[in-house]
């Protein structure tokens, strides 16, 4: 009782816009192994995607596309440019143009989660997507030409599928190719956690970028269910249809840095995080987990007081920021230029970066700067690709993968909405 009082007092005073001092600690903390958590409760580990090899351009051209902006003209030839080097390494290591997977990641996942659906279960490999809400998966029904070794779907082989008729889905990306199908209903589970008749939305084509992602199977969309495309009646996302049997209407994110991460549903584990947990409100027009961090620092220097409202988006890898906080943070980083070549800021990879601190309310969050270092451009340059770019051309600052890692963060689904932020142990600084 004392935990559930704790969740209403949290949600309450985020929606005055206030940090909650009574974080709210939802059932039993978890075992190393994930069991014993009880009824209500799920505990999903992240897997590595073996595939994976970050390129920053091709990073910044998915979040165009994935935000339907157009990709300006610098940037294609960044990605063109990308590409040929991949292309280029990989002859290099094989001896031919025609064999092997190209050495850079097309999608940008360096972690998955394991999902089943149907009955018997199939097994794939789905991305978790706070900055989406469709449920989409690789099918059976998608041409052998868009299939380059991900897992399908199969509803055929399920005695649970059902097909939801005259239903369809698309989805369009910003350089006007489209990912879309037709609508199943299915048992969906993970960790334990099962969704019976959720709309499973299976390709029947797929956007290039995806097929050249041998490793993702699909996405799990966890925003609003407002954003879900499906047509004529918009679905329910995963998240809304387990909602009410969870113990607390909310999920956790716990991503790490070089390292497979968590996600928890119904329950706050204290162990993930230390202090207090910090709640905002969240604006849920369009259906995205928006809301204002109110300044940021760089390095020692001091807070700058300024609203900067972004999307809280886990399918994102990199932090998008106003032009003005992106130049405000590189000019202390000697060396380093916005290059149109390479599609983002780059830096000298010799240099070490400051810090970057946003604030939650009158909380802070400091992201370390090994963090914020992406690595090299290509194999053997000497230049390194920055986490932090302008969000300029998009329409919309992105919290991704960089700000998420350096903290633990509760998806508050209780009304109204509220996303809460705290610090937590970090590797690797």
């Amino acid at each position: 009782m004392v935990a559930i009082t704790s969740l209403l007092l949290a949600t309450a005073l985020a929606a005055v816009g206030l940090g909650s001092a009574l974080p709210p600690r939802v059932g039993t903390t978890v075992i190393n192994d994930g069991s014993q958590l009880g009824e209500g409760k799920a505990s999903l580990k992240q897997v590595r995607n073996p595939a994976h090899r970050f390129n920053g351009a091709l990073s910044v051209y998915k979040t165009y596309l994935k935000y339907g902006a157009p990709v300006p003209d610098h940037l294609l030839k960044a990605v063109e440019n990308a590409r040929a080097a991949a292309l280029a390494e990989r002859d290099a290591s094989t001896g031919t143009g025609t064999a092997g997977a190209l050495p850079i990641d097309e999608y940008d996942v360096a972690y998955i989660t394991p999902v089943s659906i149907g009955t018997p279960p199939q097994s794939l490999n789905l991305d978790f997507d706070t900055g989406s809400s469709d449920l989409w998966v690789f099918s059976s029904s998608l041409p052998s030409s868009q299939i380059k070794g991900q897992t399908v779907y199969s509803p055929g082989k399920s005695s649970t599928s059902k097909l939801l008729t005259d239903h369809s889905w698309s989805i369009s990306y910003g350089d006007g190719s489209a990912s879309k199908g037709n609508v199943y209903t299915d048992n969906f589970t993970v960790g334990g956690l099962t969704a019976g008749s959720q709309a499973v939305e299976c390709a029947q084509q797929v956007s290039t970028s995806f097929t050249r992602e041998t490793q993702i199977d699909g996405l799990v969309g966890l925003g609003f269910s407002s954003l879900n495309t499906v047509s004529p009646k918009a679905q329910s996302t995963f998240f809304d249809n387990v909602k009410g049997n969870l113990k607390a209407p909310l999920f956790t994110s716990d991503l790490k840095f070089k390292a497979a991460g968590t996600y928890d549903f119904g329950y706050i584990d204290p162990a993930k995080y230390k202090g207090n947990i910090t709640y905002t409100p969240v604006n849920t027009n369009p259906g995205y987990w928006t809301w204002t961090s109110t300044g940021y620092a760089v390095g020692t220097g001091s807070f700058v007081s300024t609203p900067i409202t972004n999307i809280a988006d886990t399918g994102t890898t990199l932090l998008y920021l106003p032009t003005s906080v992106v130049t405000a943070y590189y000019r202390g980083v000697p060396g380093s230029s916005n290059s149109r070549s390479y599609g983002g800021y780059v830096f000298p990879c010799s240099q070490k970066l400051p810090a970057f601190t946003f604030g939650v309310g009158s909380a802070r969050i400091s992201i370390p700067g090994s963090y914020i270092n992406y690595g090299e451009v290509q194999t053997g340059s000497t230049s390194c690709f920055g986490g932090i770019q302008s969000s300029s051309g998009m329409g919309i600052n992105i919290f991704g993968d960089v700000a998420l890692k350096a903290a633990f963060v509760v998806f508050n689904g209780a009304e109204p909405p509220s996303l809460g932020w705290a610090e937590k142990t970090l590797a690797g600084v």
